[in-house]
């Protein structure tokens, strides 16, 4: 999918904020729409249907938590990349937008160019998803073949057991989404064991060794994310 046909939505009640936001992303190639608060946020989406929203916490007539709740109830944009805008050090802000649904949270203040990185890797998730049927992907430099349970990286072939290879596999489905505990627990052991969180901790270390330090990234109460 090209960029111009990747719709963004952006929903801040700052106005500075949407303006520059939007005219950095829009020089990026993306389609992009603003609204300035939840509900017009939320009502924007329902129409346009975007393929990413970004929304900030904190605003008037409808928080970035209510929206989300909202969007993910909404029949379509179950698939839909959402994530939030929030101040730095509001710890309880990224942990309740998760689990009101958001994939993901970037910390403002944040410099247009690195927010621009962090929307090209959210939205590799959608040329993953396309391809997520597929026997053997590639991320980065890491071919997964899941047919086979074989990774190469740079050319080399890396052994993984069983657990660590799916797990690499969960993760690496969606570059820079945030799994939770809960959700590895249940996609990688299911009902075939009682683990712990303890036993992920060991098989991300063990990944981390193996794979590289820094692909493997930690959200304190909340989970594990893959990032290129």
């Amino acid at each position: 999918m090209k960029k111009k046909d990747i719709r963004i939505l952006l929903v801040d009640d700052e106005p500075d904020i949407l303006e520059i936001v939007a005219y950095n992303l829009s020089a990026e190639g993306y389609d992009v729409y603003t609204a300035k608060n939840g509900a017009d946020g939320v009502a924007k989406a329902k129409k346009k249907l975007p393929h990413l929203i970004i929304l900030d916490v904190m605003m008037p007539e409808m928080d970035g938590i209510e929206a989300c709740e909202i969007l993910r109830r909404t029949p379509g944009m179950e698939n839909t990349i959402i994530t939030f805008l929030t101040a730095r050090g509001e710890d309880y802000s990224q942990v309740a937008g998760f689990d009101a649904g958001a994939d993901d949270y970037i910390t403002k203040p944040i410099k247009p160019k690195v927010l621009v990185s962090k929307v090209n890797a959210l939205l590799r998730r959608i040329k993953n998803e396309e391809n997520a049927q597929e026997d053997i992907t590639k991320v980065g430099d890491i071919v997964i073949n899941r047919e086979e349970y074989k990774i190469i990286k740079k050319g080399k072939e890396i052994i993984l057991p069983r657990k660590e290879f799916e797990l690499l596999a969960l993760l690496t489905s969606k570059p820079s989404k945030v799994f939770k505990r809960e959700v590895i627990l249940d996609r990688v052991w299911g009902n075939e064991v009682v683990v712990g969180g303890r036993t992920i901790d060991v098989h991300i270390r063990k990944l981390r060794e193996k794979i590289g330090e820094d692909h493997f990234k930690t959200v304190k109460g909340v989970g594990y994310k893959f990032v290129l």
